[in-house]
């Protein structure tokens, strides 16, 4: 009795993996090419001062300082991650006091 027990239970665990497997083969959803892009961060060396925009924001306080000051701000102080998603700071840009953002892309703007 045992040994058909075991050997139900094998039959059973191996028609489950097959059909795993099969599902494993399927193609799952695919993105529209006609979709724009729009990357979460542009690249290091792309800073624009483009529009602001709301968002979840994944820079980190030191990704966000290092990025303001590639844009060509210096003394960035009192760096803060809004309820909007942007880091905002007080900033010198030639001299002069602005008030400084960064949104969750990496676009960079100042008042």
């Amino acid at each position: 009795m045992k040994i058909l027990s075991i050997i139900t239970l094998s039959g059973a665990l191996t028609m489950g993996l097959a059909h795993f497997a099969a599902a494993q083969d399927q193609a799952g959803p695919a993105a529209d090419p006609s979709a724009s892009r729009n990357p979460a961060v542009k690249s290091p060396n792309d800073i624009t001062q483009a529009a602001l925009a709301k968002g979840h924001n994944s820079f980190t306080k030191a990704e966000a300082r290092a990025r303001i000051q590639k844009a060509g701000y210096s003394d960035v102080k009192n760096l803060m991650l809004d309820a909007d998603g942007l880091w905002q700071a007080n900033a010198l840009q030639k001299g002069q006091s602005v008030h400084v953002a960064l949104d969750y892309k990496g676009n960079v703007a100042a008042q």
